[in-house]
C-alpha cells in the first residue's frame, strides 16, 4: 500500500517562508513507476489547484502565478517530496496536498484528475 505523508504547515505572517515535506512509503520500485510528483492546494470553497510538479527524469513545472515563489524538489534517497514556499502571501492560504501519478497523462499536467495517488494535506495559514 503506497502512502503519502506532508508534514510542515503552519500559521505565519505574510512575507514569511514554509518548507512542505512529502514523505511516501509503500513498495520500493514505487517512485520507479510514477511518472509526475506535485503539489497542490485548495482553499475554502475554491477547487483543488496546482500547485508544481517534478517528473521522473527531475524536471519541474509550475503555477504560472507562482513561478519565483515556490520551488519543488525531491531527495530520492530519502523518499521525501519538498515545495519550498517564499514571500508569501494571505492568498496562498489553503490545505496543501502532495499526489503521485502513475499515469502517462501527468507528464508536464497539473490537473489534479490525472493524479491517483494523494496524501492527507497539510494546513498553511498566512496571515495579513
Amino acid at each position: 500500500q503506497v502512502q503519502l505523508v506532508e508534514s510542515g504547515g503552519d500559521s505565519v505572517q505574510a512575507g514569511g517562508s514554509l518548507r512542505l515535506s512529502c514523505a511516501y512509503f509503500g513498495y520500493s520500485e514505487f517512485r520507479y513507476g510514477v511518472y509526475s510528483m506535485g503539489w497542490f492546494r485548495q482553499a475554502p470553497g475554491k477547487e483543488r489547484e496546482g500547485v508544481a510538479l517534478v517528473d521522473r527524469v527531475g524536471d519541474t513545472m509550475y503555477a504560472d502565478s507562482l513561478k519565483g515563489r515556490f520551488t519543488i524538489s525531491e531527495d530520492n534517497a530519502k523518499n521525501t517530496l519538498y515545495l519550498q514556499m517564499n514571500s508569501l502571501k494571505p492568498e496562498d492560504t489553503a490545505m496543501y496536498y502532495c499526489a503521485a501519478s502513475t499515469r502517462l497523462g501527468s507528464r508536464n499536467n497539473l490537473l489534479p484528475r490525472e493524479y491517483n495517488y494523494w496524501g492527507q494535506g497539510t494546513q498553511v495559514t498566512v496571515s495579513p
